[in-house]
Protein backbone atom coordinates (compact mmCIF):
# COMPACT_ATOMS: atom_id res chain seq x y z
CA UNK A 1 0.00 0.00 0.00
CA UNK A 2 2.82 2.14 -0.07
CA UNK A 3 2.47 5.32 -1.66
CA UNK A 4 -1.11 5.20 -2.01
CA UNK A 5 -2.94 8.34 -0.47
CA UNK A 6 -5.26 8.21 2.47
CA UNK A 7 -7.89 10.18 3.93
CA UNK A 8 -9.73 10.65 7.31
CA UNK A 9 -11.24 13.23 8.85
CA UNK A 10 -9.79 16.05 9.67
CA UNK A 11 -11.65 16.54 12.95
CA UNK A 12 -10.85 13.42 14.52
CA UNK A 13 -8.55 10.82 12.60
CA UNK A 14 -10.99 7.68 14.15
CA UNK A 15 -11.45 6.44 10.19
CA UNK A 16 -8.90 6.12 7.77
CA UNK A 17 -9.20 4.78 4.05
CA UNK A 18 -6.60 4.09 1.38
CA UNK A 19 -7.50 4.31 -2.18
CA UNK A 20 -5.79 4.22 -5.85
CA UNK A 21 -5.11 7.95 -7.71
CA UNK A 22 -4.96 6.01 -11.44
CA UNK A 23 -7.22 3.44 -13.09
CA UNK A 24 -8.13 1.18 -12.97
CA UNK A 25 -8.90 1.51 -9.22
CA UNK A 26 -9.84 5.37 -10.21
CA UNK A 27 -13.36 5.55 -11.85
CA UNK A 28 -13.98 9.13 -12.37
CA UNK A 29 -13.78 12.94 -10.70
CA UNK A 30 -16.67 14.86 -11.03
CA UNK A 31 -18.51 17.80 -9.85
CA UNK A 32 -22.20 16.99 -9.09
CA UNK A 33 -24.84 19.38 -8.75
CA UNK A 34 -27.56 17.02 -7.89
CA UNK A 35 -30.06 17.99 -5.15
CA UNK A 36 -28.39 14.88 -2.98
CA UNK A 37 -25.57 16.04 -3.08
CA UNK A 38 -26.30 19.87 -2.69
CA UNK A 39 -28.47 18.46 0.48
CA UNK A 40 -25.31 16.03 1.78
CA UNK A 41 -23.26 18.79 1.34
CA UNK A 42 -25.24 21.46 2.65
CA UNK A 43 -23.26 23.83 0.01
CA UNK A 44 -24.03 24.09 -3.84
CA UNK A 45 -22.31 21.14 -5.19
CA UNK A 46 -19.86 18.38 -4.31
CA UNK A 47 -16.39 16.86 -5.27
CA UNK A 48 -16.39 13.71 -5.89
CA UNK A 49 -14.28 10.68 -7.31
CA UNK A 50 -15.58 7.19 -7.57
CA UNK A 51 -13.32 3.86 -6.70
CA UNK A 52 -13.83 0.33 -7.72
CA UNK A 53 -14.19 -1.38 -4.05
CA UNK A 54 -11.61 -3.72 -4.85
CA UNK A 55 -8.78 -1.07 -4.47
CA UNK A 56 -10.43 1.10 -1.64
CA UNK A 57 -8.83 -0.13 1.63
CA UNK A 58 -10.04 0.92 5.42
CA UNK A 59 -6.86 1.33 7.37
CA UNK A 60 -8.62 1.80 10.50
CA UNK A 61 -11.78 2.99 12.30
CA UNK A 62 -14.04 0.31 9.90
CA UNK A 63 -15.92 -0.35 13.01
CA UNK A 64 -16.96 2.79 13.55
CA UNK A 65 -18.44 3.70 10.77
CA UNK A 66 -22.35 4.72 10.74
CA UNK A 67 -24.99 4.65 7.85
CA UNK A 68 -27.66 6.02 6.76
CA UNK A 69 -29.89 4.71 3.60
CA UNK A 70 -32.38 6.47 1.16
CA UNK A 71 -33.56 6.88 -2.03
CA UNK A 72 -35.92 9.81 -2.34
CA UNK A 73 -33.65 12.66 -3.42
CA UNK A 74 -31.50 10.25 -5.76
CA UNK A 75 -31.26 10.68 -9.24
CA UNK A 76 -31.69 6.92 -9.88
CA UNK A 77 -33.98 6.65 -7.56
CA UNK A 78 -32.37 3.75 -6.02
CA UNK A 79 -31.31 3.54 -2.45
CA UNK A 80 -27.48 5.45 -1.79
CA UNK A 81 -26.18 3.96 1.61
CA UNK A 82 -23.86 7.21 3.39
CA UNK A 83 -21.16 5.84 5.62
CA UNK A 84 -20.23 8.85 8.17
CA UNK A 85 -17.36 8.74 10.61
CA UNK A 86 -19.06 8.09 14.31
CA UNK A 87 -17.14 10.44 15.99
CA UNK A 88 -16.94 13.07 14.33
CA UNK A 89 -19.68 12.79 11.54
CA UNK A 90 -17.74 13.37 8.41
CA UNK A 91 -19.14 12.04 5.37
CA UNK A 92 -16.51 9.13 4.04
CA UNK A 93 -18.17 7.77 1.05
CA UNK A 94 -21.55 6.60 -0.29
CA UNK A 95 -22.24 3.18 -2.04
CA UNK A 96 -25.24 3.48 -4.51
CA UNK A 97 -27.53 0.46 -5.49
CA UNK A 98 -27.24 1.78 -8.87
CA UNK A 99 -23.41 1.46 -9.18
CA UNK A 100 -22.83 -2.53 -7.37
CA UNK A 101 -18.81 -2.68 -6.78
CA UNK A 102 -18.35 1.27 -6.21
CA UNK A 103 -17.76 4.02 -3.75
CA UNK A 104 -18.22 7.64 -4.34
CA UNK A 105 -15.76 9.53 -1.98
CA UNK A 106 -15.19 13.32 -1.61
CA UNK A 107 -12.55 15.51 -2.68
CA UNK A 108 -12.35 16.92 -0.11
CA UNK A 109 -11.71 14.85 2.41
CA UNK A 110 -8.51 13.57 0.94
CA UNK A 111 -5.48 14.86 2.99
CA UNK A 112 -3.20 15.46 0.22
CA UNK A 113 -4.21 18.91 -0.92
CA UNK A 114 -1.85 18.75 -3.92
CA UNK A 115 -4.33 15.67 -5.68
CA UNK A 116 -7.01 17.82 -5.08
CA UNK A 117 -5.25 20.05 -8.06
CA UNK A 118 -3.72 16.75 -10.01
CA UNK A 119 -4.94 13.53 -10.44
CA UNK A 120 -8.02 14.25 -8.37
CA UNK A 121 -9.69 17.05 -10.12
CA UNK A 122 -13.16 16.55 -12.01
CA UNK A 123 -13.33 16.14 -15.08
CA UNK A 124 -16.85 16.54 -15.70
CA UNK A 125 -19.60 18.19 -14.11
CA UNK A 126 -23.65 16.70 -13.89
CA UNK A 127 -26.81 17.90 -13.35
CA UNK A 128 -25.66 21.14 -14.77
CA UNK A 129 -29.48 21.97 -15.05
CA UNK A 130 -29.67 22.19 -11.27
CA UNK A 131 -26.32 24.50 -11.29
CA UNK A 132 -27.47 27.41 -9.23
CA UNK A 133 -27.51 30.61 -12.17
CA UNK A 134 -24.99 32.70 -9.81
CA UNK A 135 -22.09 29.60 -10.17
CA UNK A 136 -20.27 29.55 -13.60
CA UNK A 137 -19.59 26.52 -15.08
CA UNK A 138 -15.82 25.01 -14.06
CA UNK A 139 -13.44 25.95 -17.57
CA UNK A 140 -12.33 22.37 -19.38
CA UNK A 141 -14.86 20.49 -17.54
CA UNK A 142 -17.10 18.19 -19.83
CA UNK A 143 -20.96 19.23 -19.30
CA UNK A 144 -23.70 16.82 -18.55
CA UNK A 145 -27.29 18.32 -17.91
CA UNK A 146 -28.02 15.25 -16.09
CA UNK A 147 -26.36 12.09 -14.47
CA UNK A 148 -23.28 11.59 -16.62
CA UNK A 149 -23.01 7.62 -15.90
CA UNK A 150 -25.89 6.19 -16.54
CA UNK A 151 -24.52 2.46 -16.07
CA UNK A 152 -21.65 0.99 -14.55
CA UNK A 153 -19.91 0.65 -17.94
CA UNK A 154 -19.40 4.74 -18.11
CA UNK A 155 -17.93 4.82 -14.46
Amino acid sequence: MAGRPKMRPRRCGAVQLSFPTEAPGLKSTFVCHCSDCRKITASMFASNFTIDNRHLRHIRGQDNLKTFAQSHTIGSGQTMTNYFCGTCGTLMYRVGAAYPGYSVLRIGTVDDFELHETKLRPRLEQYTERRVRWLKPVDGLRQFRGMAFRSQSKL
